[in-house]
């Protein structure tokens, strides 16, 4: 069993696996806001962006990872990046993560809709060839409006991993773990369906 690479459109934007054509485009939106990217555990704008396309690379090709370039649909503008971590696909279980969006769409639909798209493929079978069991969302512990993000879907927060990381920073961070399970799938489906449908056609 292999995860499936395949893009992921919307409404409101299309999820694009990670392909020479899409390189500078992506490089070029992931390289703003470096307050945010302190935030993260490893950095992918600047200088830094080729490592992250690199490493990119590698857990695709040791099957344990796909990244995604974030297109929003309505301007076709490339908007920041998503990927599936850590796949286990002989338990069916995923996390999403590294996960960096341009600022100016970070309210808004992108988000719910990334979200929605990927959950969808791991819990509809598409992401394994069977639903997954169990979909991972983690985040920094000192990331406050991300952990509001995360608990907006309904994903489940299940506690906190203490000093589980060493940031590029150098600091040592606590790590909040949140889950989706497939019992609570299709009622998080229906949480995220309300949202997008309060946004205008794109």
């Amino acid at each position: 069993m292999t995860a499936d690479p395949t893009p992921l459109e919307g409404r409101f934007v299309r999820l694009e696996p990670y392909d020479d054509a899409l390189k500078a485009d992506l490089a070029q939106a992931l390289d703003v806001d470096q307050d945010a990217w302190n935030l993260l555990s490893r950095p992918g704008n600047g200088a830094y962006f080729e490592q992250w396309w690199a490493d990119a690379a590698k857990t695709r090709a040791a099957g344990t990872g796909i990244s995604f370039a974030v297109r929003r649909l309505s301007d076709r503008r490339m908007v920041g990046t998503t990927s599936y971590l850590n796949l286990r696909p002989a338990d069916r279980i995923a996390e999403i993560g590294a996960t960096f969006l341009h600022p100016d769409v970070r309210a808004g639909a992108v988000n719910p809709e990334m979200k929605r798209l990927m959950l969808a493929h791991a819990f509809d079978g598409g992401l394994f060839g069977q639903p997954a069991h169990r979909v991972e969302i983690v985040t920094d512990a000192v990331n406050l409006r991300s952990q509001a993000a995360i608990a907006k879907l309904g994903a489940v927060r299940e506690g906190v991993l203490r000093r589980h990381k060493t940031t590029w920073t150098g600091r040592v961070r606590d790590t909040v773990m949140f889950s989706i399970i497939a019992e609570e799938w299709p009622a998080v489906r229906a949480r995220l369906d309300e949202r997008l449908a309060a946004f205008p056609p794109a």
